[in-house]
């Protein structure tokens, strides 16, 4: 299959409509996928899935999934998710946004429409994620014992140093961090931490509500419009601009979240801190 290169992407500048030739088809189990030039959808990273696919119509059709997938040049078979043998961005392969329906697209040139409604509550809870991130780095920087990278304010980044899986939802966000023997040796103290985990909550909760209060501005920046571009996510916050390698979709002020609030759980054995983001 000759696709002709990567899928331009316009949804990192928030874009929810465009007018695209298609340039390849590929079957998706029973269902049907279509890849075309140029996509305002953003599809489910294979590599770190943490922002669901866009939803929306390709054609007047309705867009149940949206996926990654990567072909070798000069290659005939596109690889889809989990299947792709190579790592993000590897040269000689161009890396494509699949648009899956339930039937065939027929058209050679089609209308692209991302569900609006969808696509804001997820740039909510992708926003939220970050923010709440950083305000828990911020709320854990006095149990480390030992210097570790620090995030883009200046504290202790726990959250890259302990992340295991984060999940984006509709206006929220769910983020597992693991505090094993591996986060202790690195100088975390774990100690007593489910008897502060509500003073911790509330530190988190009012610096979060600081910054929506301070009505700063979100934007990703972008080096150019393929898939593969290495995005990353910019904030004015009060204490400084903070940039963090990304590749899904926000919001474009922190004033339009509302609120965020946040929920702290450890796990009965003490191994997992569980974060539960909320907007609104």
């Amino acid at each position: 299959m000759e696709i002709g290169g990567s899928t331009l992407v316009s949804y990192p500048a928030g874009e929810i409509r465009g007018r695209s030739a298609v340039v390849g088809t590929v079957p998706v189990g029973d269902r049907h996928g279509t890849i075309v030039a140029r996509t305002p959808f953003h599809p489910l990273d294979h590599t770190w899935p943490d922002q669901p696919a866009d939803t929306g119509t390709i054609g007047g059709l309705a867009v149940v999934d949206c996926v990654t997938g990567a072909v070798q040049e000069g290659g005939e078979t596109v690889h889809l998710g989990e299947d792709i043998p190579v790592r993000r961005g590897t040269p000689g392969w161009s890396w494509l946004v699949v648009h899956v329906t339930d039937a065939p697209v027929p058209e050679r040139e089609v209308e692209l429409v991302v569900d609006e409604a969808g696509r804001r509550a997820l740039s909510a809870g992708h926003t939220a994620c970050h923010l709440a991130a950083l305000a828990l780095n911020a709320a854990l920087a006095g149990r480390w014992r030992k210097e570790v990278p620090a995030d883009g304010l200046g504290h202790p980044d726990f959250d890259q140093t302990a992340i295991v899986s984060s999940r984006i939802l509709p206006d929220g966000s769910r983020d597992v961090y693991r505090l094993g023997k591996s986060l202790r040796r690195k100088g975390f103290t774990a100690e007593g931490l489910a008897e502060d985990l509500p003073e911790i909550a509330q530190r988190v909760d009012d610096r979060l509500k600081e910054w929506v209060a301070a009505d700063v501005p979100v934007w990703i920046d972008s080096p150019g419009p393929e898939l593969t571009a290495r995005r990353t996510w910019h904030c004015g916050l009060p204490g400084g601009e903070v940039v963090i390698p990304c590749g899904g979709t926000h919001l474009s002020r922190t004033s339009q979240l509302g609120s965020v609030t946040v929920t702290l759980e450890l796990s009965g054995d003490g191994s997992e801190l569980t974060m539960h983001t909320a907007v609104g």
